[in-house]
């Protein structure tokens, strides 16, 4: 598998399709800033069928929207199958991981702030 990033932030006061900002390469996980600042970012990550991402656990809140394709994602040892439009919230130091068994575009919000309540 092919893990690449480009942390180069997309053009402010734009207009994006958000769909195409982030294309599929074969055997790949493709991720792009959307926007990434200290108290949070915002991610567009494409997999292609058959890859997957490692097991993790972050200390913020992540909140996920599926905008092309279904995922598979393990939280907690719990399935979810996310198909195009919907989204879930990870919560902060929960495991989980994503698989695809297709393609699959995703857009990840992670919220670093608001911890201190």
């Amino acid at each position: 598998m092919k893990a690449l990033k480009t942390n180069i932030e997309l053009e402010k006061a734009t207009s994006h399709i958000i769909i195409e900002i982030i294309e599929y390469l074969p055997n790949a996980v493709v991720s792009k800033t959307i926007i990434k600042k200290i108290t949070g970012n915002i991610t567009a990550t494409s997999f292609d069928a058959g890859e997957e991402l490692e097991e993790k656990l972050l200390p913020f809140d992540t909140y996920i929207q599926i905008i092309d394709g279904a995922a598979s994602l393990n939280m907690n040892k719990k399935n979810f199958n996310l198909i195009k439009g919907e989204g879930i919230i990870i919560p902060a130091h929960t495991q989980h991981h994503f698989s695809a068994k297709e393609q699959f575009k995703m857009i990840s919000t992670v919220i670093k702030s608001g911890y201190e309540d």
